[in-house]
């Protein structure tokens, strides 16, 4: 099935044994990707469940339910400081293809962006292609952004690290042996790094500083670094 286009779609769109496309949708497999009636695509809700779909005009028939295993076995949340500029579209994409479960865009001290709620739109559509491109059977959940200090309270349980450019912190990839299933927090910094108070305030949060290598990485490349480190961890 790995020839076959992917669409994601809203659970309301689901009607009995057809799938009611929506004018978007129909625009892009006809005049896009250039289908025909009777044409056979996936659709995916984003939440774990894909099918075989026929198209049939505005609508497709819902052939069967397919088994889609491409997930992580570690549920990641990526916490990251926004960076500047368009740098958090290319993270979004890049870390849905590399497996993340849940981003967390936060407000650092050094944060130069203070994002729209069109941006958050956008953001959720990037991600949602992207895990229609990487063959995902979830989409991220991308949060509304809060403050760092905030979001430090909200994940209690999760085994969690936070990447430091300097200090003398173990490796990353030196502390995800025999994590087993589980859920991971990883946090990234901004332009400049995160503050000595926010590492304090971090490690007091139960955080773990860690390292990512002995070159200073950029905000946008960090995170794309650590996933790709987890997933290589989870999968090898």
């Amino acid at each position: 099935m790995a020839q076959l286009q992917r669409i994601a779609i809203a659970l309301d769109q689901l009607q009995q044994n057809q799938i009611l496309l929506t004018p978007e949708q129909q625009h892009y497999l006809n005049r896009v990707l250039r289908l025909q009636k009777g044409d056979r695509f996936i659709a995916m809700d984003g939440m774990g469940k894909s099918w075989l779909a026929q198209l049939q005009g505005e609508e497709a028939q819902i052939l069967e339910l397919l088994t889609v295993e491409t997930e992580l076995s570690v549920s990641i949340t990526l916490m990251i400081a926004l960076p500047k500029g368009n740098g958090f579209d290319e993270v979004v994409r890049c870390c849905t293809e590399l497996g993340v479960a849940c981003i967390a865009p936060v407000l650092s001290d050094r944060t130069l962006l203070n994002p729209s709620p069109q941006k958050l739109e956008r953001w959720r559509r990037i991600a949602s292609e992207a895990a229609e491109q990487s063959e995902r059977s979830f989409v991220p959940t991308i949060l509304e952004p809060i403050s760092f200090n905030a979001a430090l309270s909200s994940f209690a349980t999760q085994q969690k690290y936070i990447c430091e450019g300097r200090g003398n912190y173990p490796h990353l990839k030196n502390c995800l042996h025999n994590q087993g299933e589980m859920s991971i927090v990883i946090a990234t910094g901004p332009e400049g790094g995160w503050t000595e108070k926010e590492i304090d305030n971090a490690i007091q949060a139960g955080f773990q500083p860690v390292s990512l290598g002995r070159r200073i990485l950029r905000a946008v490349t960090a995170p794309i670094v650590a996933l790709s480190l987890i997933s290589a961890a989870c999968e090898l």
